[in-house]
């Protein structure tokens, strides 16, 4: 049986990427209670040899909008692979998303809105969530943004 948010999805013209284990001595995810945390994960990855994409300088807000939303999809493989079934999800409490961003960019909300928008777009309203977006100096393997979240499910 196809689950209604797998249905969204597909009906988006999305598909959910393949979950990787982290490089680190962490977890993609924990479970606790009716809650999963889901660790950070960022978009794109900096290749040898080219700049650390700054937001606001070498990349544009869409652009950086677009990594935002590539993220969501990535959080949403994690749901899918803790739960087994995204409609499990009761509500998303919280999203935290940093911008790799120039020192005089303000536009850090526009950028996060990429991830937002798909986890509104994807669960209704028990995708509306809490949500801090800030500007950082840089962030790991040349992260253009990095976002986590926090999930409540049945």
């Amino acid at each position: 049986m196809t689950s209604s948010a797998d249905q969204r999805l597909r009906d988006l013209g999305l598909v959910l990427p393949a979950v990787t284990k982290p490089r680190g001595n962490f977890r993609s995810y924990v479970v606790s209670g009716p809650m999963l945390y889901l660790s950070g994960k960022g978009a794109p990855l900096r290749e040898d040899g080219h700049p650390v994409p700054k937001v606001g300088q070498e990349i544009t807000v869409e652009q950086a909008r677009a990594y935002a939303q590539e993220v969501g999809l990535y959080l949403l493989a994690s749901i899918k692979d803790a739960l087994g079934d995204l409609d499990r999800v009761s509500r998303v409490v919280k999203v935290f998303g940093m911008v790799n961003a120039h020192p005089d960019f303000t536009s850090h909300t526009e950028v996060i809105n990429g991830c937002s928008d798909l986890l509104v777009s994807v669960f209704g309203e028990k995708g509306e969530h809490a949500r801090s977006a800030i500007g950082v100096g840089s962030l790991p393997k040349g992260f253009a943004v990095e976002i986590e979240a926090v999930v409540e499910f049945s």
